[in-house]
């Protein structure tokens, strides 16, 4: 009885495209995670602003939110960052870029964080 050599399936080159799939996924996990979480804790800071806003300027806020962003190592330019009452709300908003590099590569990801939200008055 003879054995074939060749079975069906049997591919190196399958295992290897689909861990070069895997790392270029990992790759790009590592380097936009930590940035989105970024962002993310800065909205939530931005929340918690327009939360408690009643007894602040909106020039303070402004600094805050700068502040904060420049804490998350978020390049925030402070004239992209708005903060403003209207009646018994407040709105603010913060524009920037962060460029994500990669290997032969930079990503240029936008972010346009807004919060309008009423101000409560205790």
């Amino acid at each position: 009885m003879t054995r074939s050599r060749a079975q069906a399936g049997d591919g190196k080159v399958g295992c290897i495209l689909w861990a070069l799939v895997v790392a270029l996924g990992a790759l790009i996990a590592f380097k936009t995670i930590p940035v989105k979480i970024a962002s993310s804790e800065l909205y939530d800071f931005m929340v918690e602003q327009a939360k408690w806003a009643g007894s602040t300027s909106p020039e303070t806020i402004q600094k805050r939110i700068v502040a904060r962003a420049q804490e998350l190592k978020l390049p925030v330019d402070p004239k992209k960052v708005e903060a403003q009452r209207y009646g018994d709300n407040i709105r603010m908003r913060a524009v920037f870029t962060v460029p994500v590099e990669f290997p032969g590569y930079t990503y240029i990801w936008n972010f346009d964080l807004q919060v309008d939200r009423p101000i409560y008055i205790f």
